[in-house]
């Protein structure tokens, strides 16, 4: 325990001082009232039931927050109803925070909730750093022994930690970069929100060889692969540079352009090279969805589909193909949006229309349920462990059987992919051939790239560039969202249905000469209405 604390309570606001006097000890039970006594615990005392009232949140919380900042774990614990974690936590907390001088407010309560301030001054290796920060505590009842305690959270130690996350002070973290795009500018958290978890990724991967110096500084740390959050720097480190593929004006178009819709992505790549231009995500959790999430792509998926049809020699852009408003494959029926069919129409119209039986009704001339996971495979890169130079899932096309792999045609089912991946195959689309995504170049570490058995058959790539040219243009479901997008363009729309969920989840890729991107938006409805804008602006600015 740590000597010398000092307890004060000025109207109704709470602090606790570590000190220069003794700590005088408060019995907070004493005249605690509400609540309703209905039955007995088992050490006989009356044990309370019923929602926990204004003076047992005042008194539970005061008490915790006075053996917190006394620097006694295991007196604070008590106040909880996890002890046993919340000793462990508030011990480690103690010991590896280096905090001194701690002092705990409670604000005004709502209800059973309680905002309170920390402020300390943390000292490690010569260095005195004050901090401060915020979090809040809830109070419960305890379901034995009905007394009112502390809901044990990681977040009321700061709000910031996760379950298996720690705070910590070190000196031995990867060095601090300062990452550039491809032409020399600086890149920035501050000025690209979105780039907080690659730059995080950025540093543990390669700070070490940068020619940086680390600095010492506070963290949140966790187990595994995950990046330290730097919360307070207590010294300064020297950072290194490291180039990016990233290009700063795509990059500022794609971060305004996620601003439009909660939880949605985008990311840009130039597809003669696979080097990533632009990644921006909008979520609350700060996740970096555009390389990690895993989906279904809806009918942005009918880009490969239709490649695999094409090279199979199933349809023709130029061929009349047989858009239904319904079809059947192994009991599964699928339909059109609003049951539309066409009648006479080429396989270009029926792409541009995104016409989902078109593709179903073909599914069986295929002769091979698990054609379209080799077709992800061999030519579009899907599932190869992709090397990009910070984390990133490179897709899925499991193989499926019956009605199930007739769904992985217009992307449904077991089909997952991310922005990464759709923009990358939009990207192989416009190239003919796959080039891994990197976000920086290889030559920084040597790492391995992914690469297909082959490209894509060239009759084929043509046809499947002037069918995307054709839903850019008039008619086509990207039109309207292509409409400022100059140069040779082209795009496939999709809308993903989830369970769950009411409205499905917007999909679009695109490219526009030699940059292709893609955007899925949660929630938004058709491909063209949400996630077409968010490309198109990428692209502009491309």
């Amino acid at each position: 325990m740590r000597s010398g604390t000092k307890v004060a309570i000025v109207g109704g606001v709470f602090a606790v001082a570590v000190g220069g006097v003794g700590y005088g000890a408060i019995n907070v039970w004493n005249g605690l009232t509400g609540g309703q006594t209905t039955t007995t615990s088992a050490s006989g005392t009356p044990r309370r039931t019923g929602p926990v009232t204004a003076e047992e949140v005042d008194a539970t919380t005061k008490g915790f927050l006075a053996a917190w900042a006394e620097g006694d774990p295991a007196k604070a614990a008590q106040f909880t109803n996890a002890p046993t974690s919340a000793q462990g936590a508030l011990a480690g907390y103690l010991t590896e925070t280096h905090v001194g001088g701690m002092k705990a407010k409670a604000g005004t309560a709502t209800g059973a909730t309680v905002p309170f301030t920390v402020s300390a001054v943390v000292s490690y290796d010569g260095e005195r750093v004050p901090w401060t920060y915020s979090s809040e505590l809830t109070v419960v009842r305890g379901l034995t022994t009905g007394q009112p305690r502390v809901d044990w959270k990681s977040t009321v130690l700061h709000p910031q930690l996760k379950d298996g996350e720690v705070l910590k002070v070190t000196a031995s973290g990867a060095p601090a970069i300062k990452a550039l795009d491809r032409a020399g500018k600086e890149l920035t958290v501050e000025r690209y929100p979105s780039l907080a978890p690659v730059l995080d990724e950025l540093r543990k991967r390669y700070g070490g060889q940068a020619g940086g110096t680390a600095g010492v500084e506070l963290v949140i740390t966790g187990e595994g692969d995950a990046s330290d959050r730097t919360l307070l720097t207590l010294r300064e480190g020297r950072p290194g540079e490291v180039r990016t593929t990233l290009d700063a004006g795509v990059q500022a178009a794609a971060e305004q352009a996620v601003k439009r819709y909660a939880e949605s992505s985008v990311v840009a790549i130039k597809p003669s090279t696979g080097e990533i231009r632009a990644v921006a995500n909008n979520r609350e959790d700060g996740w970096n969805a555009a390389f990690l999430g895993k989906q279904a792509p809806g009918s942005t998926m009918k880009i490969m589909t239709a490649a695999l049809l094409l090279e199979k020699g199933l349809v023709g852009a130029d061929r009349v193909a047989e858009c239904p408003p319904t079809a059947t494959y192994y009991g599964r029926t699928f339909k059109n949006l609003d049951d539309f069919s066409i009648n006479g129409g080429t396989f270009t119209r029926s792409f541009a229309r995104s016409c989902n039986t078109a593709f179903i009704k073909l599914i069986d001339d295929a002769k091979d349920d698990a054609a379209l996971g080799k077709e992800a495979r061999d030519v579009f890169g899907i599932g190869l462990n992709w090397q990009t130079g910070v984390p990133s899932w490179d897709g899925s096309v499991p193989a499926e059987t019956g009605g199930e792999a007739a769904a992985q045609y217009i992307g449904q089912g077991t089909v997952q992919m991310n922005a990464l991946n759709v923009a990358s195959i939009a990207a192989t689309a416009k190239a003919g051939t796959f080039k891994q995504p990197i976000i920086v170049p290889r030559g920084l570490d040597d790492r391995e790239i992914a690469r297909t058995p082959r490209s894509l058959d060239g009759s084929a790539a043509r046809q499947l560039r002037d069918m995307m040219r054709a839903t850019a243009r008039s008619g086509g479901t990207g039109a309207a969202a292509m409409a400022g997008v100059g140069g040779d363009k082209g795009a496939k729309t999709g809308s993903a249905e989830v369970g769950g969920q009411d409205t499905s989840n917007s999909w679009f890729a695109a490219f526009a000469d030699d940059l292709a991107a893609a955007a899925v938006v949660q929630a938004a409805g058709h491909g063209g209405d949400a996630a077409g804008p968010l490309v198109a602006s990428v692209l502009k600015a491309g």
